[in-house]
């Protein structure tokens, strides 16, 4: 299936979020009117069909403001819900349900949309042999959680940020000279490790960079037609990956030309939440 996050990712994220929600003063609406000691049981549910995401990440934020409240959920990460699915019960003090309500929802709506998102393509293309993949256009702060959730909608991600993979692109290409040379440069100044990737926007870019020697060739913003010659002319000696404006239009014609990735900026930047709700028995 897919990893889980690491619980250090996860109580910094909380951490920042209630942070930013509770200021200096607390819940103070909450404190106001709901007594100290009363309990109450609630449920988050579905209000719109969708995939689930970020489970864990609600569960421990209703616990990092009360231990006692009780997360027992109903639901996997990666689920696919209807409307009126139950996908976590909740029990324990009404302060500390009430006060993680927000922040809760705020992760567990962000993480399905992408995750919800990133499903209907993947679903879309299934019958091919490309994978839905995630840029590093993403939330600040949020990159690991939103990553994950596109797993969890069947993607898969590309590298997490500037330090784990080497993304040749135009702008590196005209500061250093070329693509022969920005390649021969990067070669002699990573590791053996370390995977390279250049991005092209023609066939002729795409040649030398198959001469150079690369892992991957980001193929950038090309009609279906180009991608099926450029798939052609790699003929497996790297892993393709379509880049550019695509959408849930366009994605099976492009997924259908053979290329290994899409690579999808707006699956995290711009996917809408999926719609959940919490409401007190």
């Amino acid at each position: 299936m897919f990893a889980p996050l690491p619980r250090q990712i996860i109580d910094d994220a909380i951490s920042r979020a209630l942070a930013e929600d509770l200021g200096l003063a607390g819940d103070i609406t909450t404190a106001a009117t709901v007594p100290l000691d009363a309990q109450a049981r609630a449920v988050i549910a579905a209000r719109k069909p969708g995939v689930i995401s970020g489970l864990d990440v609600a569960s421990a934020t209703f616990n990092a403001v009360d231990l006692k409240v009780t997360a027992r959920l109903r639901k996997a990460d990666g689920d696919r819900v209807l409307a009126g699915d139950v996908v976590m019960e909740l029990s324990g003090r009404a302060r500390g349900i009430l006060t993680a309500e927000r922040v809760a929802l705020n992760f567990l709506g962000h993480m399905s949309g992408i995750a919800t998102a990133t499903a209907d393509i993947a679903r879309s293309i299934s019958h091919t042999s490309a994978k839905v993949c995630c840029t590093r256009k993403t939330t600040p702060g949020l990159r690991a959680l939103e990553k994950y959730a596109v797993r969890c909608g069947g993607g898969v991600n590309h590298r997490f940020g500037l330090y784990d993979a080497v993304l040749i692109k135009d702008n590196h290409i005209a500061a250093a000279g070329g693509i022969m040379k920005a390649i021969k440069a990067s070669r002699s100044a990573v590791g053996h490790m370390v995977k390279i990737e250049v991005e092209v926007d023609t066939l002729a870019q795409l040649q030398d960079a198959l001469t150079a020697g690369v892992d991957i060739v980001l193929l950038d913003n090309m009609t279906p037609e180009q991608l099926k010659e450029a798939v052609r002319l790699v003929n497996g000696r790297a892993v393709t990956e379509a880049s550019g404006s695509i959408t849930k239009a366009n994605a099976l014609a492009i997924a259908e030309s053979g290329v290994n990735l899409m690579s999808v900026g707006w699956i995290t930047h711009s996917a809408p939440c999926l719609d959940l709700g919490l409401d007190f028995n």
